[in-house]
């Protein structure tokens, strides 16, 4: 009985394996959030393989990726007067990966181009602007970037804007803030989203901005990478009530990779292993004014000790489940924070091992029609609502 029981695991192992990587690659998958651009402006050629960090162009292809949306970052330090040029740096930057790959990437800045770039058996490059700041409270510098491609903004990052509060501050500075939520500023920037077919997304965004942005936007929204409250409890996730508002709204919740925002006990494992290199986390705190430059380059440093509390590839997919089992698996989609984490779940080493997540979700019944949604078609229909 142990044998015929090992031999039919065994058979059924080798089944879904060679299944899973084949749905995988006939699949379009997308990725809604990559910070591998911080690494470029650093002097990184991502054109070719590289061995730090989680992706460049090589890999992409490798780990199926169709369609990447390109992350444009900068901390609130830049500020007015700096941030939206900081964009403008990085979008050239990725026009230069681009040169330099033309034969496996191409940019693209609307629905054709990307079903184009499919064709072309090609990965379609879009941009996605992280941080409202990155605008400086100008419908201009808004314009301007819709021009230069930019596919979604994120109304906020950790830092709130004169117009837009975060999830960070609304949880932090609670009631001392000036305001919560949208101003009419705010509400502005997103009906002008929706005119310049720009995805509004409501990843980082406080509570009260994200039902104000629902309550204003005509077209479906991104959630481009945030995961799921009830298995999580991170402010940067989102809680039931708002799940089910981005699927009543058609839009879709595009899953973080992040330890952090996977395992709820992920932090206090890390904050077990930071105790014991007290001694480097306080010295780069002191050498960081900035506390979220200082925390990035403490993670940064302990990464290596971080593999030990990383939680299973099983625990991540069960935000994906979790999704599709309270809204349907028209409403969940991926959004990894390659590039921009220091801690991915076990099993997701790379953007290489992206195809464990369609294995994982063959092994738990999901028909191939929703395992397709979920790694890309979803987005792909948001885009498009958007985008024509």
């Amino acid at each position: 009985m142990n044998r015929l029981f090992f031999i039919t695991l065994l058979f059924c192992s080798i089944v879904f394996s060679s299944d899973h990587k084949k749905l995988h690659t006939a699949a379009i998958v997308v990725d809604t959030h990559n910070d591998v651009l911080l690494r470029a402006m650093k002097g990184e050629d991502l054109s070719v393989r590289t061995t730090e960090g989680h992706s460049d162009v090589v890999r992409l292809n490798e780990g199926g990726v169709d369609v990447q949306i390109f992350s444009v970052w900068c901390g609130s330090e830049f500020g007015n007067g700096r941030a939206f040029n900081r964009a403008i740096e990085m979008i050239d930057t990725l026009h230069a990966i681009v040169r330099r790959a033309n034969d496996k990437i191409v940019l693209t800045s609307t629905y054709m181009d990307v079903n184009r770039a499919l064709k072309q058996k090609k990965i379609a490059a879009l941009i996605g602007v992280e941080g409202g700041h990155m605008i400086e409270d100008s419908l201009f510098y808004l314009d301007s970037l819709a021009k230069r491609g930019m596919n979604y903004l994120t109304l906020t990052w950790n830092n709130s804007t004169t117009w837009a509060t975060s999830a960070a501050d609304e949880t932090e500075k609670g009631d001392s803030l000036a305001f919560k939520g949208l101003t009419e500023f705010g509400k502005n920037v997103v009906r002008r989203l929706n005119d310049l077919g720009v995805m509004v997304d409501l990843s980082h965004t406080g509570e009260k901005t994200f039902w104000d942005a629902l309550a204003v936007t005509k077209k479906p929204v991104l959630v481009s990478h945030s995961s799921v409250y009830s298995i999580c409890p991170s402010r940067r996730n989102l809680k039931d009530d708002q799940i089910k508002a981005v699927a009543k709204n058609n839009g879709v919740i595009c899953i973080n990779f992040y330890s952090g925002f996977i395992d709820s006990n992920y932090h206090r494992r890390v904050s077990e292993i930071r105790k014991n290199y007290s001694g480097l986390v306080d010295s780069m705190k002191q050498a960081n004014a900035d506390y979220w430059k200082a925390e990035l380059s403490i993670d940064s440093a302990l990464a290596p000790h971080y593999l030990e509390a990383r939680p299973t590839l099983s625990l991540l997919v069960d935000h994906i489940d979790y999704i599709a089992k309270l809204v349907g698996a028209d409403f969940v989609g991926i959004g990894s924070d390659f590039d921009g984490v220091e801690s991915l779940p076990k099993e997701m080493d790379d953007v290489t091992f992206l195809p464990n997540i369609t294995r994982e979700l063959l092994m738990r019944g999901y028909t191939e029609k929703d395992i397709r949604k979920i790694l890309g078609s979803n987005v792909m229909r948001v885009m498009k609502a958007n985008m024509q």
